[in-house]
């Protein structure tokens, strides 16, 4: 993707930690595997339940003399984390844990993750790199819509931001009328949520009156949820801003695994500190570079909770390829969605970030969607319910019944199967401030 939008806004491509970020690639596989051996002796000594994953492999760390041995080692799963919850994975003694965060425990038990304050430097450290690399700089105020607590999304971009030296606006998420007041009189020059909720933003600001391009905003740093490329354009023209993609995941570090750079051609991941791997998500065998499938992480320098092979189930495939920007690192891809979550609907494996490419390419649809699977005489249905705006709500029914057809099958052509479109109200469907719902899955199997 060109650089030229970026330099419209005075954006230039800073490295926050070259040493690191530019390494030569045989280097860098030097220092992974000296990180990985230190991890390994420390998860294997410090936590029983990777003891007992070890004898049952029937494997030490001492059988893993390259990197290429990675794949003889166990997958940590979420499982795993439940399974000993709360502490049993910590691998330092409670008085060297000194920040504790957790998911939100909707499917099950929370999974709780520790820091030790080496972590939360590091973890400061890899934020600020990925902050930078997407354009924020000192002189930046930064509008943090995540909310604050348990989740690592605020605390984690607010440090980082620090590190930078930019100024803070910690927001939370939530009362948009507020967040758009703020963001027009403090003059936000960054801002951090999930994109559907900036999404929720836009609407409401031109319900307001209030026009995007008057506002200071140069920069969206979005993550926490699946999202498209058409999505990103999306934002980018009704917001008039770069809008950037980043990755992470509390039980791996929080945000700061991965990042766009200016150049927007997958994001880069800071290798030095995880071993990315791809993975079949059905058979668990390693996958060739370029392959998609699963993505498997090991954290390489975490010292309270180190985490080997975890399963993310997040789909996407990694590009070894060379950055313009000057990164060695490997990227990563737009995630396509997570394996779990992956529909099957009549045998047809479906993402809703599939779905929301074809939407988001016709005239007169708005970016708010929702995907409802039904089993209807033992067949799977698929019903994507849709918002339109005003002009083709209350356009006659013929012409309505055609824009219908032409959405089903432009459907059926990328998805591979037959879907149900219907056209609902401008403004019917719920907002979101944090992770957007798009998929209620009816099906009783």
């Amino acid at each position: 993707m060109p650089l030229t939008k970026a330099h419209t806004y005075g954006l230039d491509n800073r490295i926050w930690d070259p040493v690191h970020e530019c390494m030569e690639r045989e280097e860098l596989r030097k220092l992974q595997f000296e990180r990985l051996q230190t991890t390994l002796h420390r998860a294997y000594h410090k936590v029983p339940c990777y003891q007992k994953k070890f004898q049952e492999a029937k494997i030490t760390p001492e059988d893993v003399r390259s990197l290429d041995d990675l794949s003889i080692l166990p997958f940590t799963t979420k499982e795993d984390l439940r399974v000993n919850y709360p502490y049993g994975m910590f691998a330092v003694p409670m008085r060297d844990v000194v920040r504790i965060h957790s998911s939100s425990g909707t499917t099950g038990k929370p999974t709780v993750v520790g820091y030790s304050r080496n972590d939360l430097n590091t973890w400061t450290e890899l934020v600020a790199r990925f902050m930078t690399a997407a354009g924020v700089v000192e002189d930046d105020i930064v509008h943090i819509a995540f909310g604050y607590g348990l989740f690592t999304g605020a605390f984690g971009l607010h440090y980082g931001a620090e590190r930078i030296g930019a100024s803070v606006i910690p927001m939370s998420s939530g009362n948009t009328d507020k967040q758009l007041m703020i963001m027009q009189d403090y003059k936000s020059s960054v801002l951090v949520c999930t994109p559907s909720y900036a999404l929720t933003m836009v609407d409401r600001m031109e319900t307001l009156g209030i026009d995007p391009k008057q506002l200071d905003l140069r920069v969206g740093l979005f993550g926490a949820e699946p999202w498209s490329e058409e999505m990103r354009r999306e934002l980018e023209t009704r917001l008039d801003i770069i809008a950037t993609d980043n990755y992470g995941m509390s039980e791996i570090m929080g945000p700061g695994v991965s990042g766009d750079c200016l150049y927007r051609n997958g994001m880069h991941i800071s290798e030095d500190h995880f071993i990315a791997e791809i993975i079949d998500p059905e058979t668990g065998a390693a996958l060739p570079a370029g392959e998609t499938g699963e993505l498997v992480l090991t954290n390489i320098t975490k010292e309270a909770l180190p985490i080997i092979r975890y399963r993310t189930r997040d789909i996407t495939c990694l590009d070894y390829s060379p950055c313009p920007c000057g990164r060695t690192t490997v990227r990563m891809a737009k995630t396509m969605g997570r394996s779990d979550d992956m529909l099957i609907i009549k045998g047809v494996n479906v993402f809703p970030t599939q779905i929301e490419e074809v939407l988001f390419q016709a005239e007169g649809i708005e970016p708010h969607y929702q995907l409802i699977v039904e089993r209807v005489n033992n067949m799977d249905t698929l019903e994507v319910q849709v918002e339109v705006n005003e002009k083709i709500f209350f356009d006659e029914m013929k012409r309505q019944r055609a824009f219908v057809n032409q959405m089903e099958k432009q459907l059926a052509s990328a998805l591979g199967l037959s879907a149900k479109v219907k056209l609902v109200e401008p403004s019917s469907m719920p907002r979101h401030e944090g992770k957007a719902q798009r998929v209620i899955d009816r099906r009783k199997i």
